[in-house]
């Protein structure tokens, strides 16, 4: 198996019971997760030896975090114990046209507060085959946008290959700062995965005449701007996971993906996803399954093919974290989504 680093925020989650709006709410339920820390517990759980880099306060929540990643064997020795506070993020989940909304209470987090010297860069990638960040993490602070810069630069220099998922998020910055700062990043980057608006939002592209907004997918969109990206940046892969949401309980789920050297274009299979359980995390099992794919050698369309049922299944799992199995993974891969109990 390979060794994969993953380095963000890991944030304390507190959500509403059922769905409940905030204004009902006596209590929350408690879960850990964030973009990087998503994808590293399902690549653990996929049997990758995984790394998470972080900045973590030392204090009871703290430890509790830790915790939460180290239950799911994911490697925890880089992380810097630093900082006055874990980020919070309060959630109301939605149900049928009621959309959920995120509350962010992460200013001046640890991972926010600390600096490039915190880390110890050729240890962790050392021996390392793969390197994934999320546009959310530059976003906190500009000193986090600092410390993923070094940490590109550090991985280029050991031969390990980086992906990003341009993950833009309105209530963390704007799109003329995620443009600033997010160009300047694609120079180190590998694999790209982001939607339509995380194209226009983080890097300025835009579909040609088509509309990939229309309310059904317009695939040659797609074709246009991965092309534009390409060009620009040279990517190996660019991907993009398809959500068409008729509901906020009911979302029809596939995903593109273009080899920049051939240009050749693949769209996968759709999945009906109702009701969703919890969508926190879907875009994050979905790029874990897409690098648990290259990594095992599949070909652009497997490895896709792989990427669209671990997320697809994830939609069903309270938390952020995808904890199925590569079984279950393969088994909705190769056309059993039936659902019938395993006896």
């Amino acid at each position: 198996m390979a060794k994969v680093v993953t380095m963000g925020e890991i944030m304390l989650r507190l959500s509403t019971p059922g769905n409940e709006k905030f204004i009902q709410a006596d209590e929350f339920d408690v879960n850990y997760g964030g973009g990087e820390a998503n994808v590293a517990v399902s690549l653990a759980n996929y049997g990758h030896e995984v790394e998470f880099v972080t900045a973590i306060p030392q204090n009871p929540i703290g430890d509790c975090a830790v915790a939460a990643l180290r239950k799911y064997n994911v490697g925890t020795k880089f992380i810097s114990r630093s900082g006055d506070r874990l980020g919070i993020y309060f959630l109301e989940t939605g149900s049928a046209m009621r959309a959920s909304n995120v509350v962010y209470d992460r200013a001046n987090s640890a991972i926010a507060c600390a600096t490039a010297d915190k880390f110890d860069f050729d240890a962790i990638f050392k021996d390392a085959d793969w390197f994934h960040f999320t546009g959310i993490t530059p976003a906190v602070s500009d000193l986090a946008a600092e410390v993923t810069e070094a940490a590109c630069k550090a991985a280029k220099a050991h031969g390990v290959t980086v992906s990003v998922d341009l993950n833009f998020r309105k209530k963390l910055w704007s799109s003329e700062k995620a443009q600033k700062v997010m160009t300047n990043l694609m120079q180190y980057v590998d694999v790209c995965i982001g939607n339509e608006e995380d194209a226009e939002k983080v890097l300025g592209f835009k579909p040609g005449k088509t509309d990939v907004t229309s309310g059904e997918l317009e695939l040659a969109g797609y074709v246009d701007i991965f092309n534009q990206m390409v060009d620009k940046f040279d990517f190996k892969y660019v991907i993009s996971s398809l959500r068409e949401s008729y509901s906020a309980s009911n979302n029809g789920w596939s995903a593109c993906i273009m080899d920049g050297k051939t240009r050749e274009f693949y769209h996968s299979r759709k999945y009906s996803i109702t009701p969703i359980v919890d969508r926190v995390g879907g875009g994050d099992s979905f790029a874990a399954g897409l690098i648990c794919g290259l990594l095992d050698k599949k070909d652009m369309k497997g490895a896709l093919e792989y990427a669209v049922a671990a997320s697809a299944l994830k939609h069903t799992i309270p938390g952020d974290f995808n904890l199925v199995t590569r079984a279950d993974v393969e088994s909705l891969a190769g056309g059993d989504g039936s659902g019938r109990v395993q006896r």
